[in-house]
């Protein structure tokens, strides 16, 4: 097996047929086909199940993937450091949970680059997305949070995925709402006071547990719940519902406006508070690109300011 070989293979898994790869790749459909075919034998191992539409990766072909985009990563790493090639656009890109300080911190990192030597992208979605990105290396960092509650869940799907989490900051809950929200006087909020208002929280998908919410203490039973897929969509149902959801308390305003407020959340006996342990993802045992420690560096930076 040659890297070459993996090149083809990462390149057909994200295409989704041999046709579009080919036309990606510049190689021919019959070359493409015969690469699968040495490798799958060489391993012992369908790769691809071949329908019509196109093809689909099989369970043994999603982990050798999985294991091969980090091959191939650290060889464009290397390549990267050593190779002095120019004129190369190179990669980088993160996976986050929806934090407006994780995009502040990824544009200030494009400030002080050279965009035209770089194809970036910043991806804000959901945890087990964020988490699948990086273990199958589209991504090289993801940032999500731990809890005591979801800490257990969380670190079981990272170990199967070979990836590593790495700690940058611990908050405890805020309530988060517009400014003109009734409760946006307050100097801190209980739990009882919320139930009159809807909860604003991220949807999660068909498979998605409470053990993978955005939002700190999930476990709560909220007598009004509203899910969403963006964090523009959350703002205007703040303004338009009296909303409101939990988070850190680090809020952007240059990027989320002025016009919302962090309030502390103010525990009882019943409803305990709990702290976020924020951090970003890697594979485990990795090495972070120029790129990766510069983006690491600014997320520092901010949340060490804020």
């Amino acid at each position: 097996m040659t890297l070459q070989q993996i090149q083809y293979l990462i390149a057909i898994s994200e295409a989704g047929s041999i046709s579009k790869a080919s036309e990606v790749l510049y190689i021919s459909q019959p070359s493409l086909t015969s690469a699968v075919k040495e490798v799958e034998n060489e391993l012992g191992i369908l790769i691809f199940n071949r329908t019509r539409r196109g093809v689909t990766l099989t369970n043994d072909g999603r982990e050798f993937l999985m294991h091969a985009r980090q091959l191939y990563s650290q060889y464009e790493a290397l390549q990267e450091r050593y190779s002095g090639t120019k004129g190369i656009r190179k990669k980088f890109s993160v996976s986050t949970q929806h934090y407006s300080f994780a995009v502040k911190a990824f544009v200030e990192m494009i400030k002080n680059s050279d965009t035209s030597k770089y194809e970036f992208a910043v991806m804000e979605t959901k945890t087990r997305e964020v988490i699948s990105d990086v273990a199958s290396n589209k991504s090289e960092i993801g940032i999500l949070y731990l809890s005591d509650f979801n800490q257990n869940a969380v670190q079981r799907l990272l170990a199967s995925g070979g990836l590593e989490f790495h700690p940058l900051i611990d908050c405890r809950a805020y309530v988060y709402l517009y400014k003109d929200h009734p409760l946006a006087g307050k100097k801190s909020i209980r739990f009882e006071e919320l139930q009159d208002y809807p909860c604003v929280a991220f949807d999660q998908g068909d498979n998605g547990s409470f053990y993978f919410s955005e939002e700190i203490l999930s476990e709560y039973e909220y007598a009004r719940l509203i899910r969403t897929n963006d964090r523009a969509t959350n703002l205007n149902l703040m303004v338009g519902l009296n909303g409101y959801t939990l988070c850190s308390g680090i809020i952007c305003e240059e990027l989320n406006g002025s016009d919302y407020i962090a309030v502390p959340y103010e525990e009882d006996d019943d409803h305990p508070n709990s702290i976020m342990h924020i951090g970003y993802i890697t594979t485990a045992n990795s090495v972070l690109s120029p790129m990766g420690e510069r983006y690491i560096e600014a997320l520092k930076m901010y949340l060490s300011a804020d």
